[in-house]
């Protein structure tokens, strides 16, 4: 891998946000930005491009001012930001973790103008909820925080993803624990969140049904409905649209066993009906809590590749690696094929189409006692077979949970970084 120089930066103050960016010096390439609000930590981050166009969002948190979420908007393919904006209302205060981040994307209106969207969890009275706001100015403002529909109900839900379909349906999909509303979620929150125990792998799959997989429309023109039960408790999920209005959703299941592997399905009528779920390889991950490490999914065409990690054992000692599997009728998928990790785990893997048609997938490692955000490169065979390199001209960078997104002939990459006292968002701008 070949090192890149540092540009030159430059920290603008925004008294009227109390927010600052740090912007890269036009021309130089590539370079590393510092996006994020003053005397806040600011993690957590999603992307999503359209066009030139490129919108972050995150949280930014303290303790005079807990937890926001804020977003912020490129009209060059990354290669600077303009101000953070605070989406959420003040009122609102958001409920985030990296497994959870708030969720931006592009959509075109019905009336043909477009419209960003951030999707986030906040509490709520007896549980969590999911929250909306949309600008209509590029990311300059944003309107009302909006409860999505069927999730103001009693019981935790979250770990949601979002996507917008070609003509215009924006579609939210999350994990729903309303029928553990009765439950004391502490006790099982912790039991699900904790490493393996005594209890029986029965227990677990049983547990799992009370945890269902909600596909919704934000707008309103699909019902919230129950997809499947027993998925796994707090792993995110990962929803996108094809050319052709199909959705396709993945997340982690529980099988018998307490195996806790890939699903899929997909719907070719704007979420009113959905295939069986199937299971997109038999890693047979046996653990009775929730891995906290979630699927990323990628439309090429009439492809759709889902990127995952899981345990395997390699001389004698378990590790997390990550892998990659290809379908086309979302009912059977190629074999899975390694990702090129280093470290001594993989974790937060993402997943991007580039304007070529090579797929990009950025994920953290654990290296060396700390973590590193890597990514790689690879072209689909005939077979859809993908053989990934470290992506040309790219360095390992401290940090966690990327986001990734490409741009014209760019990728952006953006993530967790500390920058002094506080955490920042980098964003780097790669040409591709």
């Amino acid at each position: 891998m070949i090192p890149w120089k540092w540009a030159v930066w430059v920290l603008g103050i925004l008294a009227a946000t109390s927010a600052a960016v740090v912007l890269g010096r036009p021309g130089t390439s590539p370079t590393t930005l510092n996006v994020g609000v003053s005397g806040r930590d600011n993690q957590y981050v999603s992307a999503a491009s359209d066009g030139a166009s490129v919108a972050l969002a995150w949280s930014a948190s303290s303790e005079a001012t807990g937890t926001d979420v804020f977003a912020a908007v490129s009209h060059d393919h990354g290669a600077s930001f303009g101000a953070p904006v605070r989406v959420n209302a003040v009122e609102r205060q958001a409920n985030i973790n990296g497994e959870q981040p708030p969720r931006i994307t592009f959509r075109k209106r019905p009336d043909g103008r477009r419209q960003i969207v951030v999707l986030w969890t906040a509490k709520a009275t007896g549980g969590t909820s999911l929250l909306s706001a949309r600008s209509d100015d590029d990311g300059r403002t944003f309107g009302p925080t909006t409860p999505a529909p069927g999730t103001e109900t009693a019981g935790n839900r979250g770990w949601e993803s979002m996507a917008a379909a070609s003509d215009g349906q924006l579609y939210a999909v999350w994990l729903d624990h309303r029928d553990t509303a009765a439950q004391a979620m502490t006790g099982h929150t912790m039991h699900q969140h904790g490493a393996a125990t005594a209890a029986s792998s029965a227990d677990g799959v049983t547990r799992a049904q009370l945890s269902q997989l909600f596909v919704g429309s934000l707008d309103g023109g699909t019902l919230p409905k129950s997809v499947t039960r027993g998925v796994c408790y707090c792993c995110k999920t990962s929803v996108a649209t094809g050319p052709d209005g199909v959705l396709y959703a993945a997340w982690r299941h529980v099988y018998e066993g307490n195996r806790r592997d890939i699903a899929f399905t997909m719907s070719r009528d704007g979420g009113r009906s959905f295939l069986d779920p199937v299971r997109v390889s038999e890693d047979d991950w046996q653990i009775d809590g929730c891995p906290e490490n979630g699927p990323s999914l990628a439309v090429d065409g009439e492809r759709v590749h889902v990127l995952w990690p899981t345990l395997v054992t390699e001389n004698g000692n378990e590790t997390l690696k990550l892998f990659l599997a290809t379908t086309t009728d979302g009912r059977s998928f190629t074999p899975r094929s390694p990702l090129p990790t280093t470290g001594a785990a993989a974790y937060h893997p993402q997943l991007a189409v580039a304007a070529n048609g090579d797929l990009i997938a950025a994920w953290d490692e654990l290296s060396a006692g700390k973590r590193r955000v890597r990514i790689a490169s690879g072209r689909p065979k005939a077979n859809g077979t993908v053989t990934f390199k470290p992506l040309a001209r790219s360095e390992d960078e401290f940090g966690s949970y990327p986001a990734l997104t490409t741009s014209g002939r760019s990728v952006v990459l953006a993530w967790t970084a500390r920058n002094g006292a506080r955490s920042t968002i980098a964003v780097r701008r790669i040409p591709y």
